[in-house]
C-alpha cells in the first residue's frame, strides 16, 4: 500500500478544557509529519457531551489542564470509559500529557478535595505531592531510536505504576513520575502517558514517528515504513536539550 493512500484520524479529547502549556503542538506535529509524507490526517475535536466512536479514530490525544477543568473532564471520561477502553484494547494509539495522563490511570487524589476517578486504561494512580517539579527532563527509553527523550515537566502529582504498565523511559535528568523510582511516563500496549510538555513531540520526532507508524500498522494490519524527513532542526534542538537542567 503506497503512502499516498494512507489516512489517519486523530481524536483530540476536550481541547477547550485541557489546553495549557501548548500541548496542542503534539497534534500539529503528528499532522505535519504525516502530511509531509502524503498521509492524509483528520483531526476530530471531542468536547463535553460528544459521543466517542472507538473504531473511528486511530490516535487519541489528551492534554493537561487546571484542577477545575480536570474535575470536569474526569466526570465526562466516566461516561466515555467503555468506548475508550475498547479503543485501547483494540490497539489504538493514545498519547496523554500530565493531567490527561493522570486521568488515564485509576485515580488522582488531591491534597484537599475528593478523589478524581480515572478510567484505568493505565495501571497507575496519582497522589498530590507537597513539592512542584519544574524543569527540563532527559530520559532514556528502550523502544525508541534514538533512545533519548527530552521535555519540560511542571507537575506536583506523584504517579506510581502498577501491574502491567511499564514506564516509557528511565530518568537521567529531572524527576519524572514521582522523583523516587527514576521513571518517566507510562506505557501499556499502545497507550502512552507522560509528564513531558514542551510540546514533547516537536523535540522528539522519533517518538512522533513511532506513534504514527504504530497507528498505521494497527489500522492497515501490516508493517508500514515511513519515508524519512529532514529533521535537522528538530534533532539539533533535541540534542541541545539533552542533560540540560532548568
Amino acid at each position: 500500500m503506497s503512502e499516498e493512500k494512507l489516512k489517519l484520524t486523530i481524536a483530540h479529547l476536550y481541547p477547550k478544557l485541557l489546553n495549557i502549556y501548548g500541548d496542542f503542538g503534539n497534534v500539529l506535529t503528528l499532522k505535519y509529519r504525516c502530511e509531509k509524507r502524503g498521509i492524509d490526517v483528520d483531526i476530530i475535536n471531542i468536547d463535553i457531551g460528544d459521543k466517542i466512536n472507538p473504531e473511528q479514530n486511530d490516535i487519541y490525544f489528551i492534554g493537561g489542564g487546571q484542577d477545575k477543568q480536570q474535575i470536569e473532564v474526569s466526570k465526562e471520561l466516566q461516561k466515555q470509559k467503555d468506548s475508550l477502553m475498547q479503543a485501547a484494547n483494540n490497539g489504538k494509539v493514545f498519547l496523554a500529557i500530565c493531567g490527561g495522563y493522570q486521568l488515564l490511570g485509576k485515580y488522582y487524589q488531591p491534597n484537599n478535595g475528593e478523589k478524581l476517578l480515572g478510567i484505568g486504561i493505565l495501571d497507575a494512580y496519582t497522589i498530590a505531592g507537597n513539592k512542584r517539579f519544574i524543569g527540563n527532563v532527559t530520559a532514556k527509553s528502550d523502544f525508541l531510536k534514538p533512545k533519548t527523550l527530552v521535555g519540560f515537566e511542571n507537575h506536583a502529582g506523584l504517579t506510581y505504576l502498577q501491574e502491567n504498565t511499564d514506564p516509557i523511559a528511565k530518568v537521567l535528568v529531572g524527576n519524572g513520575n514521582n522523583s523516587k523510582d527514576g521513571f518517566e511516563g507510562a506505557r501499556k500496549n499502545n497507550v502512552f502517558g507522560t509528564y513531558l510538555h514542551g510540546s514533547v513531540l516537536p523535540k522528539n520526532p522519533h517518538f512522533a514517528d513511532y506513534l504514527i507508524k504504530t497507528a498505521l500498522s494497527v489500522k492497515y494490519q501490516k508493517d508500514i515504513e515511513l519515508l524519512p524527513l529532514d529533521d535537522t532542526i528538530e534533532i539539533n534542538t533535541h540534542n541541545d536539550l539533552i542533560n540540560k537542567k532548568y
